[in-house]
Parts: C-alpha cells; structure tokens; sequence
C-alpha cells in the first residue's frame, strides 16, 4: 500500500476492525496515533494508573460494537518490566566496552591514561583499554618530521626581526634566518614534560643560536663558518632538550640565510669592497715576496758556498805551504849553505819568469848588465825580416846593447831598476 493511499493509518473504520483484546489484522501497517495512545496507556499503567474510559477510536464506530467504557490492559508490574530493562543495561555495558578499542597505525605509539595518570605505551595495532571515563588514549607520531622556523616564517620575506637580529662577538649585528627540524623519540616525555613543545623547541633554537653566535665573528658568520655554526647549534640544541627530557630528537639545522641588517647593508658593502682591495694588495705582496725572497736565498746560498769554498782552499793552501816549509826548514838544518842557494834560485826563476828583462851581475867588474828582452826578441824579428830580403830600419836603441856605460841616458826613476837593483843588493 502506498503512503499516498488515504486509507493510510486509517484502517479502523473499514477493513481492520479491532478485536476486544486490541489485536488487528496483519494486513497494513500499523496506526501511529494508536502506537502512541497504547504507549502512554503502558506507561501510566506501570505508575500505577488507569486507562481512560471506552470511547470511540478514531474513524468511527464502538470498540467490539458496543458502547461504554473498552476493556482494560493487564496492569504490567516493575517486576515483569524488570527483563527489560536488564536487557538494555546489557546492552549499554556492551556498547561501553565496545568503545575501549582503538587503533595505533605503525608510525604511531598508543599512550594509555587512567584517571589522568600514564599507564603503558602500546605499540601498533589493534588495541582495547577501560572506556572513559576510566582510561583514554593518546596517539602519538614518532614518525612525522615537524619544522620549526626561527626569524621567518613560511618565506623568507616574512621576517620576524625580533628572533633574527643577533650579536657578534666583535660587537656586530646580524640577521639570521634558520630552521630547525625535529622527530619525536619518547611520547611519554613529549606529552608530559613539555606543555607547549614547539614553542620550547623554538626558545631552545633561539638560545642555542645566540650563544654561538655571541661566541664568534661577523665574518665568520657571514661566509665561512655556515656549516659549522649548524653543526655546533645541532648539537647544542640536542643537549638542551634532553636535559629538559621533551622527548625530541633533532634531525637537522638548516641555516637559511645570514646577512647583516637592511639598515647598513650599503656599509657593510663598501667594508667588503675594502676588505676584498686589502686581501687583492696582500695577495700582490704576498706574490711578490715569494718571487724576491727565493731569489735572495739563492744568492745568499751561493756566496755562501763561494765563501766556503773560498775558506777551504785558503785553508788547504796555509796547510800545504806550512807543511813545505817544513819540509824545507828539515833540509835547511841538515845543510843551510845548500838550501839557501836552493831557496834563492827558485825565488828568482818564480820573479824573472813573469819579467821581460833581465839583470846579469858581472862578478870581476862589478857592473850591472840590463839584458831587455823583449827589444832583442823585436831586434831579432826584424834581423829575420832582413834576411828574408826586407829593408831593415836601423835603430840605435835596438842594435846597441844597454848598459850603464851607453850613450843612453840614465834615469834614476826607473822603476825597473830600482827593483833589479834591490835585489842585486840582496
């Protein structure tokens, strides 16, 4: 039947006449204001009431075909519904416990609560604890990278000057921009040590990042020492958390950008033109030198080596004439008259031989002969010269031998006779 049909829940003054007991047919369903009058009637008659008297239902017609009050429910006990009602406390306690059971996925720790207080860490899977208010649950992901930004946040461009402005230990500012990203080791400590834990991650970055840079130069800062100031800030940050038990593991420190502030970055511009012209002038000196300073070793090691050598053969020389003399002092005590004739002759071949004149003393007449050399070997040139047919030119100088008693005259400045005569006198 259709809920269009008119007949819908009005089927008593028809077809489904109502029996004296209330039954009908099973044909339609059921008349709701009929439903809702037998439940009040149910209900009053567990507090002990009475049904209304008989009248008509409504669409018509008597109860049973007569009039006067209808017949009256059975009155239902607290007893007879009693059944019931343990039925449905069953059924909440079913439905209470069903509650307890919980899900922990694999990158997950199930944190269990009794009254408030921790009772166990439960691993993944499908877990049951006492349903609230007894026990609950916390899940907790140990997996999951979390990020903490420090003097920006989502861009770069948007600063937070406040965490970023920081001091040098040469009495400069910077501004740092840095993140920080963490995992989870411990939920137990992450959920009850810690009330706010990335705000104390974040505070703990902050303090971890101007105590190093509080310890170190602008320029360090700036260009060589990014790595390593990440690498002391990660370690350091690491032991401030665990001594604060968060239960937070660092994985990394990422310096983001560092630079000097809006405010002076023109100065600090024409301080790196100057210290790049400085390093560029100390470069040109410093290549200079090492052209120069090889080269003045290497002449200095030389005269050195000259010197040396110099030394050596001096040396070599003392000792060999001392040992000579020696030997000549052992052959002068034995026979001195010998020796010294010996001494004399040698003396005079080692100074005549460098000479082209010679000096003759003539024993009976006492004279000194003057014998040049180097005249005669001219003279017998030129007599070689006239015996092979050429004109020979007479020359008085050449032809006559020079002696004390020649035409020529006598100069006492002569150089050469006065030596020759030194040692004529020796």
């Amino acid at each position: 039947m259709s809920l269009n049909d008119p007949r819908w829940g009005n089927q008593g003054n028809d077809d489904d006449k109502r029996g004296d007991k209330g039954r009908r047919d099973d044909q339609g369903p059921p008349d709701l204001e009929d439903v809702w009058r037998d439940f009040n009637q149910r209900l009053s008659g567990i507090f002990g009431g009475k049904r209304e008297g008989g009248g008509q239902r409504p669409g018509g017609g008597n109860n049973g075909g007569g009039g006067g009050t209808g017949p009256q429910l059975p009155q239902f006990s607290f007893k007879q519904f009693g059944g019931g009602i343990f039925v449905l406390l069953a059924l909440l306690v079913v439905v209470w416990l069903a509650s307890g059971f919980y899900t922990v996925e694999a990158n997950e720790r199930g944190v269990v609560l009794r009254f408030g207080q921790h009772v166990e860490t439960t691993e993944p899977g499908l877990r049951w604890r006492f349903p609230a208010p007894i026990e609950r649950h916390e899940k907790v992901d140990l997996s999951g990278v979390r990020t903490i930004e420090v003097g920006y946040r989502g861009t770069e461009r948007n600063r937070v000057l406040r965490e970023a402005l920081m001091l040098t230990d040469d009495a400069n500012i910077v501004d740092i921009r840095f993140a920080v990203q963490y995992i989870l080791q411990s939920p137990e400590d992450f959920l009850f040590n810690v009330r706010f834990p990335d705000d104390a991650v974040m505070q703990a970055a902050e303090t971890a990042m101007r105590e190093i840079v509080g310890k170190s130069t602008m320029d360090f800062v700036l260009y060589e020492g990014r790595e390593e100031i990440a690498a002391t800030a990660h370690a350091l940050l690491q032991s401030i958390l665990d001594r604060y038990q968060t239960g937070v593991l660092i994985s990394r420190v990422t310096m983001q950008n560092a630079q000097p502030p809006e405010q002076v970055q023109a100065a600090f511009d024409d301080a790196v033109k100057a210290g790049q012209d400085r390093e560029r002038l100390r470069n040109e000196g410093e290549a200079y030198r090492n052209e120069v300073v090889p080269r003045a070793r290497g002449t200095a090691a030389r005269l050195i080596e000259e010197a040396n050598g110099y030394r050596d053969r001096v040396v070599a020389n003392a000792e060999g004439e001392a040992a000579r003399f020696n030997q000549i002092y052992e052959q002068f005590a034995r026979s001195p008259d010998v020796t010294r004739e010996r001494l004399y002759l040698e003396t005079m071949q080692q100074v005549l031989s460098a000479t082209s004149k010679v000096l003759i003393d003539a024993d009976s007449g006492g004279n000194l002969l003057l014998m040049p050399l180097d005249r005669l070997m001219q003279g017998g040139g030129m007599g070689g010269a006239a015996a092979s047919g050429e004109p020979r030119v007479s020359n008085q100088s050449t032809d006559a031998p020079m002696t004390r008693q020649s035409n020529t005259p006598f100069d006492p400045r002569d150089r050469d006779m006065m030596r020759f005569r030194d040692l004529g006198g020796r």
